[in-house]
């Protein structure tokens, strides 16, 4: 997966699996009817393009994820920061504390993240 980003519907689908996962395709189908409204032919084509697109991967029927929900979000916050602030954590950071004071707890929380994850 390079720089994708799923549409709304493709989200939905996408918690669906995740939460799911290894999830037979014939489930996926009865579930994303009563979920989404899909006919089975809606469900069996956006499930071709998110494997095309190596996030899942439909073997034998059965349908799993080769990135992790946690990983797919990872990734879209970090080209959101990219794009938005110009890879600029701090940058980030400060716009998003601009607005509202950081609790003690959250900026300790802070504070030990940045220090397990420096450069030494």
């Amino acid at each position: 997966m390079k720089h994708y980003k799923f549409t709304e519907s493709e989200e939905k689908f996408a918690e669906l699996i995740w939460l799911r996962e290894p999830i037979a395709s014939g489930d996926l189908v009865k579930l994303c009817e009563r979920e989404m409204n899909w006919k089975k032919s809606t469900t069996y084509t956006v499930l071709k393009k998110l494997c095309e697109k190596d996030i899942f991967q439909n073997e034998n029927t059965i349908v799993s994820s080769l990135i992790s929900r946690d990983e797919y979000y990872a990734k879209q916050s970090i080209r959101f920061v990219e794009d938005t602030f110009g890879g600029s954590l701090p940058k980030f950071l400060t716009s998003f504390i601009r607005e509202k004071k950081l609790s003690n707890q959250q900026a300790e929380e802070l504070k030990k993240l940045i220090d397990e994850h420096k450069e030494v």
